[in-house]
């Protein structure tokens, strides 16, 4: 039994264009969450970082009310915590800021607890507490991951990423809840859009595996979500114009937005950067973007 455990978890990407709700991929952006029990009657939340202030600091804080549900799963009192935690992943963004916090505190807890779940229970668990699995998943184990509903629950497959495909977030200045990025979805698609899906969805993953700059650049395209979300995110076609002219294959809403995720070259992801952020910057949107890797360790508890 660990006296305190430090869980280091990645940001996600979630949906790739036509991958709507079914996958994820963990990327080099990091949350890390420290839990130390203490002989006092209160919980005690500490946070730095960027957007630190917007973080709850009281019962209500998502990685502790993960570390309280593991222990309510195996039915035990949970000790009074200190929690330290340093935020690398911007929140409301569209990275999986609070699939971070349930996979923290789920390891965290589990691991002061003695690991009395395995990791299959613990993804389990994550899965119902954020309810879909394309941003958990991967912030707990890594890689970029296919999540399909299966007899027994879940069936999670990875898909091998070419090393030679660098992705570049853009990350603006503004935010869109999950909620509202939702709202505007229909409700019912035809068949030739879901025709259309299938097919680019299948496109990707053989272009994320071979890095064929071909099937790359056709394979993001997508008709479930992103003809509607795009509306709202200000600058967004004149973003993605910017990204093709700068050598990138193209680019997907990361999440449920705002920001924007192309895929590159590891040669051209800095031009790619630049273009984005001066794309956006014409509509008086300050962004800041950067290549970075896909994370294949997924979360790390120690």
């Amino acid at each position: 039994m660990m006296t305190t455990a430090t869980v280091r978890v990645p940001a996600t990407t979630a949906n790739l264009g036509a991958g709507f709700d079914c996958i994820g991929a963990a990327l080099s952006l990091y949350n890390e969450f420290v839990f130390t029990p203490i002989d006092t009657e209160s919980l005690v939340i500490a946070v730095r970082g960027l957007e630190a202030a917007r973080v709850n600091t009281d019962a209500s804080n998502l990685a502790y009310q993960a570390f309280v549900k593991l222990y309510s799963r195996i039915d035990r009192d949970p000790p009074v915590i200190q929690l330290e935690i340093k935020l690398g992943v911007p929140l409301a963004r569209g990275l999986g800021s609070s699939a971070t916090a349930i996979v923290g505190g789920l390891l965290g807890a589990n691991a002061i607890a003695g690991n009395p779940l395995s990791p299959a229970e613990v993804m389990q668990l994550a899965i119902e507490m954020e309810g879909h699995p394309d941003n958990v998943v991967p912030a707990l184990i890594g890689g970029c991951r296919l999540a399909a509903t299966a007899a027994t629950g879940w069936a999670i497959a990875d898909i091998p990423w070419h090393d030679s495909v660098v992705p570049v977030v853009a990350i603006p200045d503004f935010e869109l809840s999950t909620a509202e990025a939702r709202s505007v979805l229909p409700t019912e698609y035809s068949r030739a859009d879901a025709i259309f899906n299938t097919a680019h969805l299948g496109l990707m993953v053989r272009g994320l595996e071979t890095g064929n700059p071909d099937w790359l650049s056709a394979a993001l395209a997508d008709r479930l979500h992103q003809p509607y979300r795009q509306k709202l995110i200000s600058g967004y076609t004149d973003v993605e114009r910017a990204v093709v002219a700068a050598g990138g294959y193209g680019m997907v809403i990361s999440g449920a937005g705002p920001t924007l995720l192309a895929l590159t070259t590891a040669e051209r992801a800095p031009a790619v950067a630049t273009a984005m952020t001066e794309a956006w910057a014409t509509h008086n949107i300050q962004a800041q973007a950067q290549p970075l890797a896909v994370d294949m360790q997924g979360a790390v508890c120690s």
